[in-house]
């Protein structure tokens, strides 16, 4: 059989093609080939997810990504179409720890029906919303699904691609691959330690939307001062105080640039920013890649074009 693909990237960044089943599934013939790929569907939740999984299959294999560029995770509703495509995948890749909200009960039912369900952050050594690693996190605070924003624990991820695959389609070289893969993301890690050594200690302060980029000031030293929304979702609402609060801590801690991320509105961060003078609003890639042939189109991309987003903020 002939394999397709929606998703193709590689450690450069190019990207040859791209679609959502909430745009109409359109589907590529790939070329023959001596030995026949596996007839397999998989379904990945977000551009990023999808995008490791095709570091994984190649052009090998169908990868079906339910959420268009752009889309906030939090706030997603799958179409009907998208639940059978769910529920018929022989794997699903999945964040999980609530960042797909709208997707839990789709999730949870498919895996009972058989359907291998990968939720990847779960397994990678997740953080809570504190920013401390803790075995007993989850009893006290929940814990932070934005696990791909730490290239480290994406080199883990790409490994468990790689097992996941060879239970749903053993007989293939899916966990060298996935090594490969995983070896390559290791040098994004080393990269983006690079461009962000310019960054002065004391300049290394985060003020972000919302809380979701703890894995990288985790393995970067930067110490995140404070978020505009509350807890880990996009779909709390800042009470006046807490925004009276922020402010505060803004000016105390002398913070100049404060992030804003492309699937979240920047309104609120616009705000506050008005409320301190020589405070601006920076906007970083993050729970969606770019659009493609965009810089930041894949993962290793948006890893890239953040830290030199944020070295270019926060240098001297």
């Amino acid at each position: 059989m002939l394999g397709t693909i929606l998703i193709f990237s590689k450690r450069t960044g190019t990207r040859v093609a791209a679609a959502v089943l909430s745009a109409g599934l359109v589907l590529g013939a790939c070329g023959a080939d001596a030995a026949a790929p596996p007839e397999l569907t998989i379904v990945a939740t977000t551009s990023i997810a999808g995008d490791l999984v095709s570091q994984v299959v190649g052009d090998d294999v169908t990868v079906e990504v339910l959420m268009p560029i752009g889309t906030d995770p939090h706030d997603f509703q799958p179409s009907s179409q998208q639940v059978a495509a769910l529920r018929s995948a022989d794997l699903v890749v999945a964040w999980g720890l609530d960042l797909e909200e709208g997707l839990e009960d789709v999730l949870a039912s498919a895996s009972e029906d058989g359907v291998r369900v990968l939720e990847i952050s779960a397994l990678v050594d997740p953080i809570s919303f504190s920013g401390e690693d803790d075995d007993h996190a989850e009893e006290e605070h929940s814990l932070d699904p934005h696990t791909w924003m730490d290239p480290v624990r994406m080199a883990d991820a790409l490994r468990l691609i790689g097992v996941a695959l060879s239970e749903v389609a053993p007989g293939e070289d899916w966990t060298e691959r996935a090594s490969q893969a995983a070896d390559e993301m290791l040098e994004v890690h080393e990269e983006v330690e690079s461009i962000l050594a310019a960054i002065p200690h004391e300049r290394r302060k985060l003020v972000t939307n919302h809380d979701s980029f703890g894995y990288l000031a985790a393995r970067y030293d930067f110490e995140i001062v404070g978020v505009a929304i509350p807890g880990g979702a996009t779909l709390a609402a800042p009470s006046s105080a807490q925004i009276t609060e922020l402010v505060e801590v803004i000016r105390e801690t002398g913070v100049e640039v404060l992030f804003a991320e492309t699937t979240s509105p920047a309104a609120l961060l616009e705000a506050i920013a008005g409320e301190v003078e020589g405070v601006r609003v920076v906007e970083l890639l993050e729970a969606s890649l770019a659009p493609p042939g965009e810089p930041g189109d894949t993962l290793a991309g948006m890893l890239v074009v953040n830290a030199e987003t944020i070295a270019k903020a926060l240098g001297s």
